[in-house]
């Protein structure tokens, strides 16, 4: 039997991805209206479904360029243990399509710019969740180790650096990683939360929390690349956040609240500038990339905030390699948006 047409809401002319209607009609969402929700910086696309009262999510994950069985995974993980994460109602991980519990539109980032003062209790909120993920060991995740810790920051010397038009130093680039990584790594055989790894969801930032029910709960989303690494990584993705302003010193309280509840010692700190530069150096090449490679300028137009979050990280005192390596490659002149700096 042929599926119930898919009806377009506002008789848009999106095109669903091929066997969605079949998909969606085989789990009881045959002749539902379609609506685009916003995508993010990979393949993935996103669309509400709505049929009667009910309402859900379709994730499509074009394979070969998506796979959606790690967001399934990390998904069943986290609900195992208690955390919020959309119900599954079906999936079909060969043709990259899940139908998802939809959480709605309350983001934390925008009820922080309807009500500028509840940041503070909201970002309290998004610390409590991650003490309560770091009180269990890492889940059955690749390691986040030096390995990966390097290709992600030479994100920075190959697109980056070539979209501002500066040929660089890239084996000292890798050199001074090298000599301040350490803090950053731990064991990867667990050793319980103390010492060990813990589930680093990567993407852990106010865009990705959604406030869910009533009264409300946060929600987690876009967390298929989680890996086994050091606490201080989400950390550093919620306070330094490259999508909105994190004012200093709400980052240095949040950053004490998590203190304070795990009891992390004074290396936490060198940990968390580390990765912080590490993760905004990711963030500009990826950025520069998306711009360049994708089209998709307002990526760039976010560079200048990263480069904030940068340089404060660069006066840490465990990154002085790091930091003279920038001061000896990257000239003021060239850090910024790149679509104004032009390629030399």
């Amino acid at each position: 039997m042929a599926a119930d047409p898919i009806l377009f809401a506002g008789g848009s002319d999106m095109t669903l991805p091929v066997g969605a209607p079949a998909f969606l009609a085989a789990h009881g969402w045959g002749g539902a209206q379609v609506a685009p929700l916003a995508g993010d910086a990979s393949f993935r696309r996103y669309f509400r479904v709505t049929t009667g009262d009910r309402r859900a999510v379709l994730m499509d994950a074009p394979p070969p360029h998506e796979d959606p069985r790690p967001f399934l995974a990390v998904a069943g993980w986290l609900a195992d243990r208690g955390f919020r994460t959309p119900a599954i109602h079906a999936a079909d991980p060969g043709a990259g399509l899940v139908l998802l519990e939809d959480f709605g539109d309350r983001r934390m980032r925008e009820a922080m710019d309807a009500d500028p003062d509840a940041a503070a209790t909201l970002y309290a909120g998004a610390i409590d969740l991650l003490v309560a993920l770091h009180e269990h060991p890492a889940g059955p995740f690749l390691p986040y180790d030096a390995a990966v810790l390097h290709r992600e920051a030479a994100l920075f010397v190959d697109c980056y650096c070539p979209a501002v038009g500066l040929s660089v130093d890239a084996g000292g680039y890798r050199a001074a990683w090298d000599a301040v990584l350490a803090p950053a790594l731990v064991p990867m055989p667990s050793g319980g939360p103390a010492g060990g790894p813990v589930t680093v969801l990567r993407d852990y930032h106010a865009e990705n929390l959604m406030l869910v029910g009533e009264p409300p709960v946060l929600g987690l989303l876009d967390f298929q690349d989680a890996l086994a690494g050091h606490p201080a990584y989400d950390l550093v993705s919620l306070l330094q956040d490259a999508r909105r302003d994190v004012d200093p010193g709400l980052e240095r309280a949040m950053f004490d609240r998590y203190v304070r509840a795990t009891g992390r010692g004074d290396a936490f700190a060198d940990a968390y500038h580390v990765l912080g530069a590490q993760r905004n150096a990711k963030i500009l090449g990826i950025f520069a990339r998306l711009w360049r490679r994708d089209g998709k300028p307002r990526y760039a137009a976010l560079c200048p905030r990263v480069w904030a979050y940068l340089e404060r990280d660069l006066r840490h005192a465990a990154l002085a390699p790091v930091a003279r390596w920038f001061d000896d490659n990257l000239p003021s002149g060239r850090r910024g948006d790149p679509r104004l700096l032009g390629e030399g």
